[in-house]
């Protein structure tokens, strides 16, 4: 549940020059806050966001102490935060306009601190004007059109104000010709962790490397993959990915030696908390696409057990499957 205690908007336009620092929050409208809400609620469960921390020496994290402290007010801590982000995107070549919005709220009994950030983009819209002839309506493009609640904000970070850990998405920019993450490298000076959606990607890539070096079944272990991820998510909401390699490679030691080094030298080795509805979701049905162009998809529990999917190797080197106990089969 997401609680907003109180909110502001500054306008940041990189066309003109300009920016309007507002002097005032957001007002407690319904709509509002409800959209605020609802674009909070879609960061929290992004499976694409990272964990981070502060480094020492952080200053946005000096700013978290001046504010947490009362030495800062909450508009005066925005303004601060907001012009070193225009600073840095200056040096990027952003063009057009974005709106930059601080969020104080209580998400699940945390008190958190969201930043969201809104690049504006081209929509249409009815424009109603009165003049010597009556009333004209009209239809006029304008390009300061917010994310609707139902898509995603490219970039946002989510800071538990009592253990300062961060969850943030970012976009790489061209910084000085440099790449960089302006949000979490310049703005909140964070080292991130890899994201639950790097690492399950990771964790699909290294078992299927592993597979390829040993002349093993690709699908089969792919299948072993998402079979351990969804019987973690039935116990919790962690993956542990070294963990993974002891299951999917249970009958070959050799490969899970080799599968555990690879996951290590590449940086994943850490436990990672997934969303378990979304994750689910990719979990439950493997596809699979033929070069003769034919495309199935199968429930996960069935690549297993050759009571309903069968995998055979013929004598010419070609694959068959065999699809078992069908009562009925509907044409979609």
């Amino acid at each position: 549940m997401i609680r907003i205690e109180k909110a502001i908007l500054h306008i940041l336009d990189f066309s003109s020059g300009s920016a309007a620092y507002s002097d005032a929050l957001l007002p407690e409208t319904t709509g509002c806050y409800e959209f605020l809400e609802k674009h909070m609620d879609k960061a929290c469960k992004s499976q694409s966001a990272k964990p981070g921390r502060f480094v020492e020496g952080s200053r946005f994290a000096a700013w978290l102490d001046s504010l947490s402290e009362g030495e800062l007010d909450f508009i005066a801590f925005s303004k601060e935060a907001g012009k070193a982000l225009e600073d840095a995107l200056l040096h990027a070549d952003v063009a057009g306009t974005l709106d930059l919005i601080f969020v104080e709220a209580w998400i699940e009994e945390k008190k958190t601190l969201a930043i969201i950030k809104c690049t504006n983009h081209m929509g249409y819209t009815h424009q109603i004007t009165t003049g010597e002839s009556g009333v004209q309506t009209d239809i006029v493009n304008t390009a300061s059109v917010l994310p609707a609640p139902s898509q995603r904000v490219e970039e946002f970070a989510l800071i538990d104000m009592e253990t300062r850990d961060i969850l943030v998405q970012g976009k790489r920019y061209a910084l000085d010709g440099d790449a960089c993450y302006i949000l979490p490298e310049i703005l909140l000076e964070a080292t991130l962790a890899p994201s639950p959606q790097e690492t399950l990607k990771s964790l699909s890539k290294t078992a299927e490397q592993v597979a390829d070096a040993y002349g093993v079944d690709k699908i089969q272990v792919e299948s072993a993959v998402k079979n351990f991820i969804s019987e973690n998510m039935e116990e919790g909401d962690v993956i542990d990915v070294l963990e993974a390699g002891k299951e999917i490679f249970k009958e070959n030691p050799s490969m899970q030696a080799d599968f555990d080094e690879a996951i290590r030298e590449s940086g994943f080795e850490e436990p990672v908390r997934v969303d378990p509805e979304a994750t689910m979701k990719k979990v439950s049905r493997h596809k699979l696409k033929t070069d003769t162009g034919i495309e199935l998809t199968i429930p996960t529990d069935y690549m297993g057990s050759t009571e309903y999917v069968e995998f055979v190797t013929n004598e010419d080197g070609t694959l068959s499957i065999t699809l078992k106990h069908i009562s009925n089969i509907i044409n979609r």
